[in-house]
């Protein structure tokens, strides 16, 4: 057995819980269809993975707590909030942002107005390019 040092330890802890959190995100960019059940049980789900680090860890606060829990209430923005939305969180993947305006603002607005947000992520991304 080899005793990693405190400092140490809490660095490692840190870039695992950066990791998990951006892998969750990356993850919610991935689902094909969300109900507002589906919406609740991600928002739970993330609370219990805080819940099990916290007593995991003393890291405090969690990095990247607050990218995820951003993510997941982008979900519940309307169609005129999302579009400020995404111009001010740029701090997400072209794919995470068009995944949020096709699938929880999909089946509310219509194609003219997705097509408006799709370009929206479009011009952010492209001095990407």
């Amino acid at each position: 057995r080899v005793r990693i040092p405190l400092p140490v330890s809490n660095i490692l802890w840190e870039h695992c819980i950066r990791l998990a959190n951006r892998t969750l995100v990356e993850g919610y960019a991935n689902v094909k269809k969300c109900s507002n059940e589906g919406r609740a049980l991600m928002q739970l789900d993330f609370q219990q993975f805080l819940m099990k680090l916290e007593k995991l860890t003393d890291i405090r606060p969690i990095p990247d707590k607050e990218f995820v829990e951003t993510y997941i209430k982008a979900y519940y923005l309307t169609e005129n909030d999302m579009e400020c939305w995404i111009k001010e969180h740029r701090e997400y993947s072209t794919k995470q942002l068009t995944n949020l305006v096709n699938i929880c603002l999909g089946t509310y607005i219509n194609k003219k107005a997705r097509q408006k947000l799709l370009a929206t992520i479009d011009d952010i991304d492209r001095p990407k390019r």
